[in-house]
């Protein structure tokens, strides 16, 4: 009996650890700061509206859109300044929220945007985790993006040629290991990259510094900057 016990008891303990270990450790995330918040305040030009999964920057444009994915253990509301960015430039931007901060929970999420809208563009887009999750998304879905737009992330899967692809990052991100992007490279067949002068991972989003990475040498306004237009003149 008391071996019977034991064959419940301890399989039952270690999932209890497991499942507590994996709250403690998502409950532990970058918060975004203040100023980004204001990004999710309409203007004249931008109308924001908050969804049941994701926030919606509705542009004067009409015809492109882009699904962002955050990074990994990154408050969502980070990246609204790069999002209201792209949005005054006319590109419509739905900024998702993620289950526990994590894309690969959410891998599919842009579904609910392109069964609900009709663009003649859509481009899934995110950083770091964010970003390979999304390209993951083209991966399987290239009847449904036109591209893959991945802020310091890769993707390990080959996608489809007739994709139109952009890669961005910081020449000073100590995070994104280089080696493997360069390796996979050419998974973005048809693509545009563009290297920040003095940009870093955590650049792209107002949620501080990141543990690990490089200096920022320039502000991160300026990292958002050169990161919308490299997006809008190659989208």
């Amino acid at each position: 009996m008391r071996k019977k016990h034991l064959f419940w008891i301890i399989p039952t303990i270690a999932l209890i650890l497991a499942v507590g270990g994996f709250f403690i450790y998502t409950s532990i995330y970058y918060h975004a700061e203040k100023v980004a918040y204001d990004s999710l305040k309409s203007t004249d030009r931008v109308e924001v509206t908050k969804k049941d999964s994701y926030y919606f920057f509705d542009s004067v444009g009409e015809d492109n859109a882009i699904i962002f994915y955050p990074g990994a253990k990154v408050e969502t509301e980070a990246y609204a300044p790069l999002c209201m960015s792209l949005a005054n430039e006319g590109i419509d931007v739905f900024l998702v929220d993620m289950p526990f901060h994590f894309a690969f929970f959410g891998i599919n999420k842009a579904d609910s945007v392109i069964n609900n809208y009709n663009y003649k563009n859509y481009y899934i887009s995110g950083h770091s985790l964010g970003g390979a999750i999304a390209s993951k998304y083209a991966y399987s879905h290239s009847d449904k993006v036109r591209g893959a737009i991945m802020l310091a992330a890769y993707s390990v899967d080959k996608l489809d040629n007739k994709l139109n692809n952009i890669l961005i990052y910081g020449s000073n991100d100590h995070v994104m290991n280089k080696d493997r992007y360069n390796s996979t490279l050419g998974n973005a067949s048809n693509y545009f990259e563009c290297i920040i002068e003095g940009g870093n991972h955590a650049g792209f989003a107002y949620y501080g510094n990141q543990k690990g990475d490089g200096e920022l040498l320039i502000t991160r306004e300026e990292q958002i900057n050169e990161t919308t237009n490299a997006i809008i003149t190659h989208i």
